[in-house]
């Protein structure tokens, strides 16, 4: 490790990892890879969580081969200086600011988006010319295997290296200095990660969970129920039988609607998933047994086991699967209320008024996503200004996360700092700060020996700056 951790650093002195030449030709290599290795990535994601190639592309294949190309589109615009603004007193000056690479960057990924999540944040790095070390989880053996072996035979090995293992490896890791840790998994693990981060000050994004809820206002959008609720089960069971971060962890309806909204969520799993969804090869199976056992275990208290309204019966241990669950008004004390579920159970909370909802949401801790069916503008005015989220999403789900112009992260809880497009690119980016002055102009009041004058001349050059400043906004040039 400290021979590859070496040759690396030594990579980014040299600065190859710069230019633009050599990140174009890593993305290129990288989309390269992609196309060459998606049968590979088929079967390994297949072999990890059972996941269809349907799913496969929608949310790992084509997620990533659009951020490469995307990056590699702009790549010359995002490194180009901003030119900034200089007030008055400056002048003859001129100001920008310049993106440059931290370093040696740390990447450790999810195992629930094996692929996605490893090299999204890698395609940010590259474009902001980092060297990088990449550690796949390993409770996707298969992915992790398939990138170790043949991601090395694209890219510059030198200056970007895939390191496998287990908890013990991330532990070593986290003991050398980074310029930058990005790190995707659970709150308790991102306070390790953090912690350790801080002896060294190394800045940190942490993109974690969230107990994500959907707000259902039936009476605004009844008329397009079908579509909604389709949303709703796709949002739940569609992205890796609820095994994601951003995935609906429970619903909020009015009390007097949640039986029309439950008939409807059977109906449209029945058409999803069949008669039988433990046989159907459209939804994925549980990461592992350990998982499956933490999930089976929310339903074991009595009183939540009494709220199931669907499902709940067929739970195999060795086939790694969990019945789709819905429950209705479990105990909001009982673990399944208060830890993130991240399986396929979804509870339906019922509340007289659906505005109760926001209060609701406010007194657990901050989600990743926020999502609401409503076409009602107030509340969804409420809903932006009154709760704390670190994106929200109306009458749809997931589908934030394919969107690049918008940034992703999370907010308290739920992780900070963002990536995705442009905000991948800044992550991985310290902005320099660059003033060039010129020798003309001296003004000496700035200087002592103090007097009246002097404060009297600092103090109308402030104020002539804000005034030329106005100017500027109203679209006159100085």
């Amino acid at each position: 490790m400290e021979r590859n951790l070496e040759e690396l650093r030594e990579s980014f002195r040299s600065g190859r990892t710069r230019s633009a030449e050599w990140r174009k030709n890593q993305l290129i290599s990288l989309i390269q890879f992609i196309h060459d290795k998606e049968s590979s990535i088929f079967e390994a994601m297949y072999q990890d969580l059972g996941k269809h190639p349907v799913e496969i592309y929608r949310d790992e294949v084509g997620v990533v081969l659009k951020s490469a190309k995307d990056a590699l589109c702009c790549l010359q615009k995002w490194m180009a200086p901003q030119k900034k603004y200089v007030p008055l007193l400056f002048f003859p000056a001129k100001g920008e600011v310049l993106s440059e690479p931290f370093g040696l960057v740390l990447i450790i990924s999810s195992w629930n988006f094996p692929i996605s999540l490893s090299l999204d944040p890698l395609i940010g790095a590259i474009s902001a010319g980092n060297t990088a070390v990449l550690k796949p989880s390993e409770y996707a053996p298969a992915c992790s295997s398939l990138l170790a072996s043949t991601l090395p035979l694209y890219l510059d090995s030198k200056a970007i290296k895939v390191m496998e293992g287990g908890a013990d490896v991330s532990e070593q890791l986290l003991l050398h200095k980074w310029d930058k840790i990005f790190f995707t998994g659970s709150p308790k693990v991102g306070r390790i990660v953090m912690s350790a981060a801080a002896k060294h000050l190394t800045p940190v994004t942490l993109e974690l969970g969230g107990k994500c809820p959907a707000i259902f206002d039936y009476s605004s959008v009844h008329s397009n129920m079908k579509v909604a609720v389709k949303r709703i089960v796709g949002g739940k069971w569609g992205p890796c039988s609820g095994q994601a971060c951003i995935g609906i962890d429970y619903v909020l309806v009015e009390e007097k609607f949640a039986s029309e909204l439950i008939e409807s969520l059977k109906r449209i799993m029945k058409k999803f998933y069949g008669e039988n969804s433990k046989n159907s090869t459209s939804i994925a199976r549980i990461v592992n047994e350990h998982q499956v056992e933490r999930i089976s275990n929310l339903l074991k208290d009595p009183k939540v086991a009494a709220s199931i309204v669907h499902g709940g019966g067929s739970i195999d241990k060795q086939k790694l699967f969990i019945e789709p669950t819905i429950l209705l008004n479990p105990p909001l004390d009982a673990d399944i209320m208060t830890e993130e579920i991240f399986g396929p159970l979804l509870p339906i909370i019922t509340l007289n008024k659906i505005e109760e909802s926001i209060e609701f949401i406010n007194s657990r801790p901050k989600p990743l996503a926020i999502y609401a069916f409503t076409r009602d503008e107030t509340l969804k005015k409420r809903i932006l200004f009154e709760t704390s989220s670190g994106n929200v999403t109306f009458n749809d789900t997931m589908v934030q996360f394919l969107c690049d112009s918008l940034p992703f992260g999370g907010v308290g809880q739920s992780g900070f700092g963002r990536y995705h497009g442009k905000y991948s690119f800044d992550t991985f980016s310290h902005e320099k700060a660059v003033l060039q002055r010129s020798f003309l102009l001296e003004l000496e009041p700035r200087y002592p020996p103090w007097n009246d004058f002097k404060l009297k001349f600092i103090r109308l050059a402030y104020a002539f700056d804000y005034f030329g400043l106005l100017l500027l906004l109203l679209g006159i040039k100085k």
